[in-house]
């Protein structure tokens, strides 16, 4: 059986992107599932998005995290 990897928490690094003119910023990453927590900022309305894809990132931004 593998080995799971803990969480790796992002919320101090400040990483921020935006997509189709909404605001994004990453809370954390489960390298396990290759998916990411993060915070959508849209028209002064936050909302919490779990299991966000990895490979739906900004190339930028993948360079940042590095899932390995």
């Amino acid at each position: 059986m593998a080995k799971k990897k803990q969480l790796i928490d992002l919320k101090a690094q400040n990483i921020e992107f935006k997509l189709d003119k909404v605001l994004y910023k990453l809370e954390s990453f489960n390298p396990n599932f290759m998916t990411l927590s993060l915070l959508r900022l849209e028209d002064g309305e936050k909302t919490y998005i779990r299991d966000f894809p990895f490979a739906h990132l900004p190339k930028e931004i993948k360079k940042i995290v590095k899932p390995n």
